[in-house]
């Protein structure tokens, strides 16, 4: 069993700052691709960054020069600082991981944390 679990949401004003972090935890021999997704109302569900296991990260275009995700691996934790937020960057943000299972066959797992609201707004 493997979990992902975020905090760092919230109400912010337009040009506020947050910070978001996703702890996994259970049986997990690797943390491979991990990212952040986001979903705001009437809208699918789009990636927001993503960083590999090596620390190679991609962002969507919409959020490249304001947001930055980092990872820790010796506390298999993924952040996403968020600056310069906009009224449109409020969604509900999710957590994801391309996780190895510490148990044989070592089966690969795609992880998904409950999600937190962050909502920017004066």
């Amino acid at each position: 069993q493997v979990q992902l679990v975020e905090s760092g949401g919230g109400l912010v004003q337009p040009g506020g700052s947050l910070r978001l972090s996703c702890a996994a935890s259970g049986t997990i021999l690797r943390l491979n691709g991990m990212g952040w997704y986001r979903q705001a109302p009437g809208k699918e569900r789009e990636l927001v960054a993503h960083i590999t296991n090596g620390g190679m990260t991609n962002y969507a275009d919409s959020v490249k020069g304001r947001f930055t995700i980092s990872r820790d691996n010796a506390k298999n934790t993924v952040y996403l600082q968020m600056n310069s937020l906009k009224p449109e960057d409020t969604a509900v943000y999710y957590c994801n991981a391309d996780v190895t299972i510490g148990t044989f066959p070592y089966n690969a797992l795609d992880a998904w944390g409950q999600g937190t609201l962050v909502t920017v707004s004066s």
